[in-house]
This record gives structure tokens, sequence and C-alpha cells, in this order.
């Protein structure tokens, strides 16, 4: 049985149910990002990142408009050995060496000797990425509602004490039920939350001073400064390449 399987589409759709697969699965996308969510986490997977979903995971997933969807298929005695948690979904790098072996690994004239020898490199450069963009998604019923509302708006700017008064209830017990749920404090969780849903926009071609009044920043400044700490570069490096414009 060959281990590796690769395939592409142009025209992905722009969101799928949750489902599973029988073999492992590497999905990456270029020009746009993707968001994942499986075990009871939202992965946000950009240009240059990839993830692993080992078998029998159930996930979901959307991408933005116009990306290119790659996947992988291993079978399931395949699994990288650097992997900590081998049954958890995995961020990864996308570096150009892993893309190219895979694509090359997706024709169907390579000898079983040039395979082997393919395959046996793709699991030399497959790493996990040192701080994976990933948001434990908590159930606690004493937070279902903050939760569902900044799912749906990540820009509300509802603070504890607002929360507290909705709920009936205090903020220590909000603080409490975010820490036990998710193990980050409520404000931590929903900055995550922003950053995600901004590579999100951002990849879809939103300007970025948009991006940071949908998020509820009232200063484009602010907004890019929190998204630089948090990911180590600035809000446009995101955006897809704008063509150049034609002078008559």
């Amino acid at each position: 049985m060959t281990s590796i399987i690769t395939a592409g589409a142009t025209n992905p759709p722009t969101s799928w149910p949750t489902h599973s697969h029988t073999s492992h699965e590497l999905v990456w996308v270029r020009r746009g990002a993707m968001t994942t969510r499986a075990q009871g986490r939202i992965f946000a997977v950009p240009e240059g990142r990839g993830i692993w979903i080992p078998a029998g995971t159930e996930h979901s997933g959307e991408v933005t408009s116009g990306v290119t969807l790659y996947g992988t298929l291993f079978s399931p005695d395949h699994t990288p050995a650097g992997f900590t948690a081998p049954a958890e979904v995995t961020v990864v790098t996308m570096n150009p060496v892993l893309e190219s072996l895979l694509t090359h690994l997706g024709q169907d004239t390579l000898s079983d000797g040039e395979r082997r020898r393919a395959e046996a490199v793709v699991f030399d450069v497959l790493h996990p990425v040192s701080a994976p963009l990933d948001l434990p998604v908590p159930d606690d019923p004493r937070i279902a509602p903050v939760v569902r509302t900044l799912l749906s708006d990540p820009g509300d700017l509802s603070g504890l004490e607002v929360w507290a008064r909705r709920l009936g209830t205090s903020e220590r017990t909000i603080t409490r039920a975010f820490r036990e749920s998710t193990g980050l404090p409520f404000g931590q969780w929903r900055l995550t939350l922003r950053i995600q849903r901004a590579l999100t926009l951002l990849s879809d071609g939103t300007p970025v001073q948009d991006v940071a009044r949908r998020l509820g920043y009232a200063q484009t400044s602010t907004f890019i400064d929190t998204f630089r700490r948090t990911m180590g570069t600035t809000p446009g490096t995101y955006r897809p390449a704008t063509p150049p414009r034609t002078v008559r």
C-alpha cells in the first residue's frame, strides 16, 4: 500500500462539515488561510503552516476565498516520530522542502525505491511549530453565553464586569471557569480568538484598518502592535499580494 497520497484542489468548498478519515491527513493552503475545529479546539492555519489530523479524528473546517487547498494522506501506521502526542491534532511548518517532497510524491511515475526514499525524508522534515495558534473551546455552562457571543463576534468589548452582571454571577466565577476549562485567563482567550479571526480576515483581503475595527480596536496602531507581539510580524504580512496596477 502506498503510504503517502497527495491531491490538490484549486476551488475547495469554503467550509466542510464534521467528518473523519481512516488515514492520517496533512492539509495546508496557499494564498489564504484555513480554520479547523477538532478535539475541542480551534486551529488557525495560515499560509506557511499545515495541520496534521490523526486517523479517526472528527474535524470540520473552512477556508478563505480563492485559496489553493492541498491534502496528503498517510497510512495509519506512519506517524512522525518527533510528535510528542501522535494522537493529537498538530500544527506543522510547511517549509519549501516539505512541500516539494509532497508534490513529488504525488506523481504516479515514481519507482518503489524513489517513493520510499522520498517518504523517509518527509518524516525527517515534518516538524510541529513551536507556538501553534490554537484555541480551546470551553464547554462549561457557566460561561457558555460568553463563548457563543465571542465566537460570533470577537470584537465584542464587554468586560468581565459586564458579563458578570448579565449572567447574574461574579467576575471571579467567570475567571475561574475560563482557567479551569481552557488553562487561559479570559483576556488571553479572547485575544487569541481575535488574532485567529484577524488571520482569516487579512488572508481574505480585508484592509488592516477594517480588521482592527471589526475586532474592537479603537486605534489601528494598537491592533498592529498587538498582532506583532503575538505573531512576530505585522498584519500586512498575511494580506494577499495585490497585482500591480497597469499604467495607461
